[in-house]
């Protein structure tokens, strides 16, 4: 006899663990649970998402696991924090609100030292990091190892599967309370997933991407992520397309003044 399943998703606001977390308010009323079944049917306890779906009972045998979500983190203030991190093979402090007001941030979570696929990001943003400080942009690598395990693998030669000298900081997030903010987590292995965040001078999340552990990413198109972002905040009237360059044609966004664009692809 197959068994049936049950989701239920409860949706909240995120509770900030500090004071430096800024986030628009919520209510508790407008909480839900929903709850799924293999039959494909759907059990809402919420009127307004019963108006939208067929509601039929789920299956009497259900297996339930909770899953909360809280705001996304994108428009909204970045979770502030303070951490050690290695610079230059020293050990230093970081403040990520220490940037606001004064440069972008690229902020990108890796799971683990001494791995795989991490040294091939870490690296590649170390070598255009020249590229990143002309458009007044820090780079911040972070993940839950310590600051010894960090200065360890940075006195590592790269072709022994090391880092070598960096262009930018690494941070250890040993409590993992930087990853529980910045919801990367992946809390029954203690480890981050590959998350990335481009923060603006204002220090307010305008880029998120985050891949799982095998799959890394690509510093190209965070570069031309972070192009687009400055020219539209540059241009507030403008808006870029998909896959927008510098030098390459906006839009605006606007029923009518959009077919110039649409006229000219």
């Amino acid at each position: 006899m197959a068994s049936s399943y049950a989701l239920a998703a409860r949706f909240s606001s995120p509770s900030p663990r500090n004071s430096s977390y800024i986030s628009p308010k919520s209510s508790s009323s407008n909480s839900q649970t929903l709850s799924f079944s293999s039959s494909s049917s759907v059990n809402f306890r919420s009127k307004s998402l019963c108006s939208v779906f067929a509601v039929r009972p789920a299956a009497s045998r259900r297996y339930r696991f909770v899953v909360k979500a809280g705001l996304p983190l994108v428009g909204n203030q970045a979770p502030d924090f303070e951490a050690e991190a290695v610079f230059d093979q020293e050990f230093i402090n970081v403040k990520l609100s220490d940037y606001i007001g004064k440069k972008y941030v690229i902020l990108f979570f890796y799971p683990l030292d001494f791995t795989f696929v991490c040294p091939t990001e870490i690296t590649a943003f170390s070598d255009r990091y020249a590229e990143f400080q002309k458009l007044n942009t820090e780079i911040l690598g972070i993940s839950v190892d310590s600051v010894f395990s960090h200065l360890a693998w940075v006195q590592t030669d790269r072709k022994s599967g090391g880092l070598g000298d960096l262009n930018y900081p690494l941070v250890s997030d040993v409590t993992k309370s930087i990853s529980k903010a910045f919801n990367v987590l992946i809390e029954d292995q203690g480890i981050a997933l590959r998350g990335l965040f481009i923060i603006d001078k204002e220090g307010v999340i305008q880029h998120s991407t985050i891949n799982n552990l095998a799959i890394g990413r690509s510093v190209d198109e965070t570069m031309r992520t972070l192009q687009a972002l400055q020219y539209v905040q540059e241009n507030p009237d403008e808006v870029c397309p998909a896959g927008w360059k510098p030098g390459e044609k906006s839009m605006k966004p606007d029923p009518k003044l959009s077919k110039e664009y649409f006229a000219a692809v």
